[in-house]
């Protein structure tokens, strides 16, 4: 039987709208959109930059969690509400994927809070259950 264990960052998002950070489902974890909310203090930053590395710690913890990183990590989809934000990043990107090179897409679009640069999601495989 598969197990499916739901992670929690303790963002109030999760508990306002329903959902989970991560879900680990067997050798799957899917981290949901993260944004660059530091969710200890429920604060952002206004350089896009800045959020794209609040991001990653986000959801390297998420992946810690479930027992995997970033090397595990098989699909990543940015979304951004201004493409032109998403070149500034690319080098903090490089720094997590640069050896991985995990599928990718990004996304221009609308995210929830006018103060969100850019958001990012990530699927991946734990490597002890393979």
């Amino acid at each position: 039987m598969t197990q499916r264990r739901a992670i929690l960052s303790g963002s109030t998002f999760e508990e306002q709208i329903g959902y989970a950070r991560a879900v680990v489902d067997g050798d799957r974890v899917h981290v949901s959109g993260t944004t660059g909310f530091d969710y200890t203090t429920m604060t952002i930053s206004d350089d896009v930059v800045e959020q794209a590395e609040q991001c990653l710690r986000n959801i390297g913890a998420a992946l810690a969690e479930a027992g995997c990183g970033f090397a595990d990590v098989v699909r990543v989809r940015y979304l951004l509400p201004d493409r032109a934000d998403f070149e500034p990043c690319w080098p903090v990107l490089r720094r997590h994927f640069g050896d991985v090179r995990p599928a990718a897409t990004m996304l221009e679009c609308g995210l929830a809070d006018p103060r969100m640069k850019i958001e990012i999601e990530v699927d991946a495989r734990r490597p002890e259950v393979r």
